[in-house]
């Protein structure tokens, strides 16, 4: 409405002398006009905002001000040195004089205005009728008065037709289309200029997670101890490599649905191996190595439904029983960091899926003073060399420890992880020799990361709620580079 309204009136007269005047005439809102007429100006319809061309005219408003001074002036006039109730003082000024002087005399700290008005200071300089003045008389004004004016809309702009003014634009097309092409209307279609030197918006680096980076540092200090990476790609696993092989019974609470995440399709595995299945079966019924067993009826389908990992250690077995199979026995250290689901509640410190740090060394005649002693080695690399541990209960571990640091800031022991010897009913049926043992400990990603960023719900670290912000501005991880910023982890 505003375009046809600018152009008509453009197509019998050579100039709009003042844009707010033409708005006002027309029951067109400046703003829209003003846009309006860029938009023509960066067309080449009209000629308008060109310093060489354009010209400053007051508007009906600034016309007023500059005969009777700004609203602030007039409302700072009408309050009496000795003060004026504001009720008497709305009586004495239009309601629009009143509203913006009110609002531009007490920005200035010209008055006091509560119950009562008061004046603060003696004397004022009304400055924006000055600048009315200059522009009525066509005196220069620097760029930043204009500025002001404007954002009072108390000035409007001059407009005149342009090299490529007509009765009404034609909109330009950015695109050729499908459309136009089975149309045929491509001929009389007019094209949007390119421009091929028009610098795109600058492309931003890709940043690091903090989950990413305080992986990488505890994975560089797994690689200084001699540790090997264990490949933890498959998320799917069966229940086999999940819970039976870790000596875990099929009973166990953990294995209910309210606790994992169960398969619908394929629901079930059907590639597992056969004499390995038969000797984990009779362990859990029978026992053997010295264990009495579960004394229940294993079941073969609960042990091929397939599931999301609950832990890496699933990976750990499968890594074993690799290792069992080879014809000689030779140690080894492995680690993996990756994630892990549990169908549990969401909230400030849980999540469904998150992060899990393994660590096991397999080799002859490990006790547990072996564990103990890697331990202390791995979590001083973190900064953390007060450690205390405490009994605990595994499925497949024996014995099984947690792990306690001491926390300076907290004052307090803090418990950081879990740990344990791998019991022979979960090692012996793999294959792998008697005299073998297995030490094992764990933690989560998220909690040492949480601590060190300062993030105090684990659903601002890693979701959908994840703040990009966050992403973006967060330091380096210093675990392992830094030994008082580590200890903060604990």
């Amino acid at each position: 409405m505003g375009e046809e309204a600018i152009l008509g009136f453009l197509q019998t007269s050579d100039e709009i002398p003042d844009s707010g005047v033409f708005a006002a005439d027309h029951g067109l809102d400046h703003k829209d006009v003003v846009n309006v007429i860029k938009s023509l100006h960066g067309f080449g319809f009209v000629e308008a905002q060109d310093i060489k061309k354009e010209s400053w005219v007051l508007t009906d408003e600034g016309k007023l001000y500059a005969a009777a001074g700004s609203p602030e002036v007039q409302l700072f006039l009408a309050i009496p040195p000795e003060g004026i109730s504001l009720i008497e003082l709305q009586k004495k000024l239009d309601s629009s004089v009143f509203e913006i002087g009110k609002s531009k005399a007490m920005k200035n700290k010209w008055v006091e205005i509560k119950q009562l008005a008061f004046r603060k200071v003696e004397h004022v300089k009304d400055e924006v009728q000055l600048l009315l003045l200059k522009i009525q008389n066509g005196e220069g004004v620097e760029p930043k008065e204009i500025a002001l004016l404007k954002s009072r809309k108390l000035i409007g702009y001059s407009v005149r037709k342009g090299p490529k003014y007509a009765p009404k634009r034609k909109k330009a097309a950015t695109d050729l289309t499908r459309e136009h092409l089975q149309r045929g209307d491509w001929k009389e279609l007019e094209f949007k200029e390119y421009n091929f030197n028009a610098k795109g918006p600058p492309a931003e680096g890709g940043h690091l997670h903090p989950l990413l980076k305080v992986r990488k540092q505890l994975k560089m200090i797994f690689l200084q101890m001699g540790f090997e990476e264990m490949p933890t790609s498959n998320y799917v696993e069966s229940s086999f490599w999940n819970f039976d092989a870790l000596f875990q019974p099929q009973q166990h609470p953990a294995r209910d649905s309210h606790d994992t995440f169960f398969l619908q399709a394929p629901s079930t595995t059907s590639r597992l191996p056969e004499d390995y299945v038969e000797r984990v079966k009779s362990v859990h019924e029978h026992g053997g190595y010295g264990s009495r067993g579960y004394g229940y009826v294993w079941q073969r389908e609960e042990a091929n439904k397939n599931l999301l990992r609950t832990h890496t250690t699933a990976v750990s077995s499968r890594m074993l029983y690799q290792l069992a199979k080879q014809e000689k026995f030779v140690p080894k250290k492995y680690f993996s960091i990756d994630r892990v689901f549990r169908n549990e509640a969401v909230d400030r410190t849980h999540l469904a899926e998150f992060h899990q740090i393994e660590g096991l060394v397999c080799d002859r005649g490990l006790t547990l003073g072996d564990l103990i002693g890697v331990l202390h080695d791995f979590f001083s690399r973190l900064g953390m060399s007060k450690l205390r541990f405490k009994p605990a209960y595994n499925p497949y571990t024996e014995p099984s420890m947690e792990i306690f640091s001491y926390h300076e800031g907290l004052g307090k022991w803090v418990e950081i992880g879990n740990s344990g010897m791998f019991r022979p009913e979960m090692l012996l049926p793999m294959g792998l020799p008697e005299d073998v043992r297995v030490i094992a400990w764990g933690l989560s990603l998220e909690r040492p990361t949480m601590i060190l960023y300062g993030i105090d719900n684990i659903r601002d670290l890693f979701g959908h709620k994840v703040d990009l912000w966050l992403i973006k501005r967060n330091p380096i991880c210093r675990i392992g580079i830094d030994s008082e910023i580590s200890q903060d982890i604990v």
